[in-house]
C-alpha cells in the first residue's frame, strides 16, 4: 500500500507464566523498550493496546495510518514488462529454527552440524535477526516516488504464496516468474539437509519478510539505487511480469545470491 506514515501503534503484550518473577519483570521490560525503540523510529508512538498472561512470550502491534485515497498505491495494476523487486532475503525460518537448535544441543542439532559450522549458524542467525528487525518504511516512501504498480510483505505463507496471492489479484493477465532469489548465506544449501523447509521451492515461512514490488524496468532500477545511497539497504531484483493466466513460476535454474 505504500503507506508509511503511521498515526498510532496498538501493542499487544503476552506476558510468559513459564518464568519466575524476576525473569519477567527483566524480559518483559526489555522487550516492551525494543518495541518502543522500533515505533519511535517509524515516526509514530504506541497508544494503547492489550497485555495477557499466557504460557509463552508474545509481543506484536496494530498499526493505523490515516491516508488519502491518492497516497495509497492498490495492489493490482503490475503490467507486462514489469520488474520484480524483493527487499529483504529469504531464509529467516531456517536460520530461526537453527539457531534454537544449536542453543538447546538438541537432537537436530546433532544432525545439523554435519552439514553447518557452528560460527556459520550464528552468522546466518545475526543476519536473520538484523532483517527482521529492519522496517520496511524507507521501501514504502520510495514505492510511492517511484510509482510502483503493487506489493505486498513476505511473511507466513513465503514468497510464493505472497506471490500468488498478488499475481491472483491483477486486473490484467500476467504472471509473476521468478529468475533469481537473495537468501541467507548457508541457508540453501542447508535447507532439507534435517527438515525440508522448501526454501528454494518458495514455501519456507519468513517472520518481518521484504517487500515483493513490482515496477516498471526504470522505476525499478532507481529504486534500488536509492534505497542503497540514501538508507543503504539492498533490494533486489528477483523476477519479472510477463502475460499469463495470474500464476507464479519459479525457474528451475534459480539464481541464489546469498546476503
Amino acid at each position: 500500500m505504500g503507506l508509511y506514515k503511521i498515526t498510532k501503534v496498538l501493542m499487544i503484550l503476552g506476558v510468559s507464566l513459564k518464568m519466575d518473577e524476576n525473569s519477567r519483570e527483566i524480559v518483559t521490560n526489555l522487550m516492551i523498550s525494543g518495541f518502543n525503540d522500533a515505533v519511535n523510529e517509524a515516526g509514530t508512538k504506541v497508544t494503547g493496546g492489550q497485555s495477557v498472561l499466557n504460557p509463552w512470550v508474545m509481543i506484536g502491534g496494530t498499526a493505523i495510518a490515516q491516508a488519502r485515497e491518492s497516497e495509497v498505491i492498490m495492489p493490482n495494476y503490475a503490467e507486462e514488462g514489469d520488474i520484480l523487486v524483493l527487499t529483504k532475503p529469504i531464509g529467516t525460518q531456517i536460520a530461526v529454527n537453527l539457531m534454537q537448535w544449536y542453543q538447546n544441543s538438541d537432537r537436530y542439532w546433532d544432525k545439523a552440524k554435519e552439514f553447518i559450522s557452528e560460527d556459520d549458524c550464528i552468522d546466518a542467525n545475526e543476519t536473520g535477526v538484523k532483517f527482521m528487525s529492519r522496517l520496511s518504511k524507507n521501501s514504502a516512501f520510495l514505492m510511492q516516488k517511484y510509482k510502483a504498480h503493487g506489493a505486498t510483505d513476505i511473511t507466513g505463507f513465503g514468497v510464493r504464496g505472497h506471490a500468488q496471492n498478488l499475481v491472483s489479484a491483477q486486473k490484467n493477465e500476467v504472471d509473476f516468474v521468478f529468475h533469481s532469489m537473495p537468501v541467507i548465506k548457508h541457508m540453501a544449501s542447508f535447507d532439507k539437509k534435517v527438515i525440508n523447509f522448501k526454501l528454494i521451492e518458495g514455501y519456507s515461512a519468513e517472520t518481518s519478510g521484504g517487500l515483493l514490488i513490482a515496477f516498471n524496468k526504470d522505476s525499478a532500477e532507481g529504486f534500488i539505487k536509492e534505497l542503497r545511497d540514501e538508507y543503504n539497504e539492498e533490494a533486489w531484483i528477483v523476477g519479472d511480469v510477463i502475460r499469463g493466466n495470474r500464476n507464479v513460476e519459479f525457474k528451475k535454474d534459480m539464481l541464489i545470491i546469498e546476503v
